[in-house]
């Protein structure tokens, strides 16, 4: 049953015949509106994570203009509302630590505001969790835009992939097997327009998990951010939330148990960052939907890896990926491992959004018989050294690692690290197990992407390029390598991974999905004795916050009291 006006939200605040309304109505005018702006339509937020030091968002000034114009043109009145820009690259210690910060602002911005519904521009890597998190827990009907990836990266010729290509350059260049030139020649080709990262990193994993779900127009997040067709997906995203509020198509009818395991499913198709464990979590409970880890290996283990994009594949960008087809594409050669009666937000199923979509370069999509990885992009690991999980990327590394035990070399601090890593002389060898621990969501503090540790300079001028490397951290879903990552419990709190030291024999079993440290568990208790747990990171402000309520990155790394399950729904605002 479609809504009539009196039903909108946004008429408790313009309709009624009294003082508060009056006051609403003259301050709407006062920005120039009129009633033909309020009365009759829905009002809908255009919630834009644009600003100056965000260049993945960089384009969203001018986005949000072609999503009003999209409103306009379907009957509706746009209210632009700004929110956290979560640029990764400028954010210190790291925006996953704002993340949760994010969602709230989202959250109450829609709660507080006379809106009917939402339209969310988003897409660098804590954006896109964060806008989703805020928007479902507020429960108004939203769409999401994605910002789309950059173009593909070029120097002297080569192609050049976010984050990938600057991980294996720098490690050349410490290798010492290329210069300052060549050096400045990749910072100034690697990032040529606005846009996401246009590897398979977290944002474009988010966005493409995003349209997985059914939250924004099918094939959306596969548009690069310059082309036109990007424009055309805003304003028609614009006109399609007008619907959506008349037909009050909330989250909770497209965000369900079954759309929730498409969008892992593509998520392990598409080769997706690491972070996309914490964030589908995150997501998923905040629909109350319950997903745990070891949900997300079982899909794991049958979706195999057949997106061939930087880094778990060799060849190919988000701009060929799109050219081929796109998520679309990707989705029809998934073929029965989706259920394709799935709702979306265009109203549709998601079978008959894919209905007519073609894989255009099978090389680059490749066909479930031929895949990138014979299992899906993520595997969840653990053992006495992790209990509640750790993930690895077993498409990203060395396949050598897959299997290995070796003695630890312990670093109790990123600077610690970057010394033992930046010694030419360190004794180790490709056998090690390199440890950075106190690096989790409240040792960091949050959980910052200090797990692509960087290849020891002992061991690049030996030719080596890979090893095993044992973090509580993150990692840039750009990345790749031997990385084990998301040790939880955090050696922080006490996790098993603050007991170990500098010799212990690491034993880790992909197949198997095991991490294991060689110690008894009479050891372990031993030392857990003697263990003294670190000063807090926060004594007030927001830190402080987030250090009592910020829970295990086997949880989302969620704040508590934010969960779905937790308490009764926020009531509407009294309009007095």
């Amino acid at each position: 049953m479609k809504k009539s006006y009196e039903d909108l939200r946004s008429a408790r605040w313009f309709a009624p015949d009294d003082l508060r309304s009056m006051g609403h109505r003259s301050r709407a005018m006062q920005m120039g509106w009129t009633d033909e702006d309020w009365h009759g339509k829905p009002i809908i937020a255009v919630i834009n994570t644009w600003s100056d030091l965000s260049p993945c968002h960089h384009h969203l000034r001018d986005r949000a203009e072609w999503v009003k114009r999209g409103i306009l043109q379907a009957g509706g009145t746009p209210a632009e509302l700004p929110v956290s820009d979560f640029a990764e690259q400028m954010l210190k210690p790291t925006s996953m630590l704002y993340r949760n910060l994010g969602a709230i602002e989202v959250e109450e911005a829609l709660r507080s505001h006379p809106v009917d519904g939402a339209v969310l521009l988003g897409g660098c890597d804590k954006s896109t969790p964060a806008l989703i998190m805020g928007a479902v827990s507020m429960g108004l009907p939203f769409i999401y835009v994605p910002a789309g990836a950059m173009l593909r990266g070029n120097y002297a010729g080569e192609k050049l992939g976010s984050g990938t290509d600057v991980w294996k350059y720098w490690d050349e260049r410490r290798a010492g097997t290329i210069g300052k030139a060549e050096w400045d020649g990749v910072q100034g080709g690697i990032a040529r327009s606005y846009g996401t990262c246009m590897t398979m990193g977290t944002a474009s994993t988010m966005m493409s998990i995003a349209d997985g779900w059914g939250l924004c127009l099918t094939g959306a997040s596969s548009i690069p951010a310059p082309d036109a067709a990007h424009k055309r997906m805003a304003a028609a995203s614009g006109r399609r939330i007008v619907d959506m509020v008349w037909d009050d198509l909330t989250p909770d009818k497209i965000m369900t148990e079954a759309s929730t395991r498409n969008a892992v499913t593509v998520a392990m198709a598409t080769g997706c960052s690491t972070n996309a464990i914490i964030h589908l979590i995150a997501m998923a409970r905040r629909a109350g939907i319950p997903l745990g880890l070891d949900d997300l290996d079982v899909i794991g283990r049958t979706t195999p890896v057949i997106a061939n994009i930087r880094p778990s594949g060799k060849d190919y960008l988000m701009e060929d990926f799109f050219y081929a087809g796109g998520l679309r594409a990707l989705m029809v050669e998934l073929g029965d491992k989706l259920d394709l009666s799935t709702l979306t937000v265009s109203g549709k199923t998601m079978g008959e959004e894919i209905a007519e979509a073609k894989n255009y370069q099978d090389d680059v999509i490749r066909p479930l018989a031929n895949p990138v990885y014979h299992e899906g992009s993520l595997a969840v690991l653990r053992g006495n050294l992790a209990p509640d999980g750790a993930v690895i990327k077993p498409a990203a590394m060395d396949p050598r690692y897959q299997t290995h035990s070796g003695p630890a070399i312990v670093a109790d601090s990123y600077a610690a690290l970057k010394e033992i890593i930046n010694d030419e002389d360190y004794p180790m060898t490709p056998d090690h197990v390199l440890v950075l621990r106190n690096a989790g969501p409240q040792g960091g503090p949050g959980m910052p992407e200090w797990g692509m540790i960087p290849m020891p300079k002992a061991l690049l001028k030996q030719g080596h390029r890979d090893m095993l490397r044992l973090s509580d951290a993150r990692m840039s879903g750009t990345s790749y390598g031997a990385c084990i990552l998301h040790v939880a419990p955090e050696a922080f709190i006490g996790g098993p991974l603050a007991l170990i030291e500098t010799g212990d024999v690491i034993e880790v079993d992909i197949p198997n999905r095991s991490l294991n440290v060689r110690l008894t568990d009479e050891e372990l208790a031993q030392r857990r004795a003697g263990w003294v747990a670190p000063a807090p990171r926060y004594e007030r402000g927001y830190g402080f916050m987030f250090s009592k309520h910020i829970e295990q990155a086997d949880k989302g790394c969620d704040f508590d009291f934010l969960r779905t399950e937790f308490g009764a729904p926020v009531p509407e605002p009294e309009i007095n």
